[in-house]
């Protein structure tokens, strides 16, 4: 049966209280898509748990090793006079140190510890996943109380966990699942954008309320909201939608207007990598077209410094302006850029032996992207605008 988030929820803070008033140890997964709530499950309400529990979180993608894990255990246990220059034999004994050190001044007690692993998957990764099997350990063991609770993506995590980690682990799983309908979005919505009855300026508040119940009820404004909620039902992508509306706000203009959320939308599905394409300097803006036309010409086929500079020098030629006549090493220096933004890519298995100017290269633009960001250039040359247009190099 599935169950309600409010249940999980629940079902993750009797575990923690638990830990932090009982001292009894736990671990835990939580699995589930991005957007669904994981952290917020993690949140403790009640004063006395918080109070309590002591907090370690890390993360997969930041601590990419043991000793790195480590390092950060220490630093927000406050733990690093306590460690000083002491070796230790192995990571075992170092973990089994940091939690001695956390005991309570009688001795007779240890301060509870709630891990929380970001992108558990990644942990698993570790050489011989020495963190998870210490971690597991001691949560199985008495010999100190502590939660370790994993947050993942993956399904299948436990397939990636060794024989000896799994069997110190408790296999208990909180699974969570994005049930939610749109209703419930724009719901969201008005929760997120309304002021609370405890607002100081009571007629304002009445105002801004009255403003957001009108936006909310505008039908371009639910045919946004409703292309954002098809996308992403991730609560952190309508935040920033929300953000980009509420910068918008000033003394002048004290309500958020249906205008105001159609360009914040804009602006969030606007393309990143043709973005890009606005700060380029002129020169490499013409090789990022003499690009496109080689791409043309060989229906995509992959090119070089050297193929891309000729076709340059026939748009030169043909111009005879001498203001964009450039020396090789700095349109090599141009090319090297788009290279390091990414916007060109040497092809897979390409030989680092061959010369700079013959190392095949693919774009990773497409032709559209490349047109769109030419229209929003800033000052762009006509004449550069009508090269990129024309059918020939």
């Amino acid at each position: 049966m599935k169950k309600s988030l409010q249940e999980n929820h629940r079902e993750n803070q009797n575990l923690l209280r638990r830990t932090a008033i009982h001292g009894e140890s736990n671990s835990v997964l939580i699995v589930g898509p991005r957007g669904a709530g994981k952290t917020m499950v993690n949140l403790q309400k009640e004063e006395k748990v918080q109070k309590n529990l002591l907090q370690v979180h890390l993360s997969g993608l930041l601590q990419t090793d043991d000793r790195t894990a480590l390092k950060e255990i220490t630093r927000q246990l406050h733990l690093e006079n306590v460690v000083g220059d002491k070796v230790f034999g192995s990571f075992a004994e170092n973990l089994a140190f940091l939690l001695e050190a956390l005991k309570k001044g009688n001795r007779s007690s240890s301060c509870p510890v709630l891990f929380v692993l970001d992108e558990f998957d990644l942990f698993a990764h570790h050489k011989n996943q020495t963190l998870l099997y210490n971690l597991f350990d001691v949560s199985q063991s008495a010999q100190a109380p502590i939660a370790v609770v994993g947050v993942t993506c993956r399904l299948d995590v436990l397939e990636l966990l060794e024989k000896r980690v799994k069997s110190r682990f408790s296999h208990r799983q909180i699974h969570l699942l994005s049930s939610l309908n749109f209703t419930q979005y724009l719901e969201r919505v008005w929760t997120q954008l309304s002021l609370p009855d405890s607002f100081p300026d009571k007629k304002f508040a009445q105002e801004w309320n009255a403003g957001v119940k009108t936006l909310c009820e505008d039908k371009s404004v639910e045919e946004v909201l409703q292309r954002h909620f098809n996308s992403s039902k991730d609560f952190r992508s309508l935040h920033m939608l929300l953000m980009l509306c509420l910068s918008r706000v000033s003394v002048a203009k004290p309500t958020i207007k249906p205008a105001d959320l159609l360009e914040a939308s804009r602006m969030c599905f606007a393309d990143a990598t043709a973005n890009m394409l606005h700060g380029l300097s002129i020169l490499e803006l013409c090789l990022v077209i003499a690009i496109k036309h080689l791409n043309d010409v060989y229906e995509g086929e992959p090119f070089n410094l050297q193929m891309v500079h000729n076709e340059f020098k026939k748009f030169l030629h043909r111009k005879s302006n001498s203001m964009y006549n450039f020396e090789q090493p700095v349109v090599m220096k141009a090319f090297e850029h788009l290279q390091q933004l990414e916007l060109i890519r040497p092809v897979d298995g390409s030989s680092a032996k061959v010369q700079r100017e013959y190392q095949l290269m693919r774009l990773t633009l497409d032709h559209s992207q490349i047109m769109d960001a030419l229209q929003k250039y800033p000052q762009c040359p006509t004449d550069v605008k009508q090269w990129a247009m024309s059918a020939f190099g």
